[in-house]
């Protein structure tokens, strides 16, 4: 089971990254100011869409590259990945941080970074990481 401390450490190891409070003052990791990965409790507006299939624990926001890279996550485990109205149109998946072993997370916040980082940034850790 992952923790804020495995996403916290995961992240703070990848090039250019900062640590930052959201307008929710909840944590996020950015690359160059971009955001790609946040914690984000579930809202009243999520619970009610969601039901009674709405998710509890520590739920992780996850950029990826695509709306077609989403569509694969959602489709691969529902009981892990999903996601609400508010993100509909928008390339991030959600996901139960106490559902993901260590290797999936470090697979996820790399990917998550590739997605936001600037290409050269990206290019350079790609070829120092092979």
């Amino acid at each position: 089971m992952a923790t804020w401390d495995d996403v916290r450490r995961i992240a703070l190891a990848l090039p250019e990254m900062t640590e930052r409070e959201s307008h929710d003052h909840l944590p996020a990791w950015r690359v160059r100011d971009k955001p790609f990965v946040w914690e984000r409790p579930l809202r009243r507006a999520d619970l009610d869409a969601l039901g009674d299939g709405a998710p509890d624990g520590p739920i992780l926001g996850v950029r990826v590259p695509d709306l077609g890279a989403k569509e694969t996550l959602l489709a691969d485990d529902p009981t892990v990945h999903f996601t609400t109205p508010h993100l509909d149109g928008c390339p991030a998946v959600l996901f139960r941080l106490d559902r993901i072993n260590a290797e999936e997370l470090t697979e996820l916040i790399t990917e998550a970074w590739y997605a936001r980082a600037p290409k050269r940034l990206a290019a350079a850790h790609r070829a120092e990481t092979r």
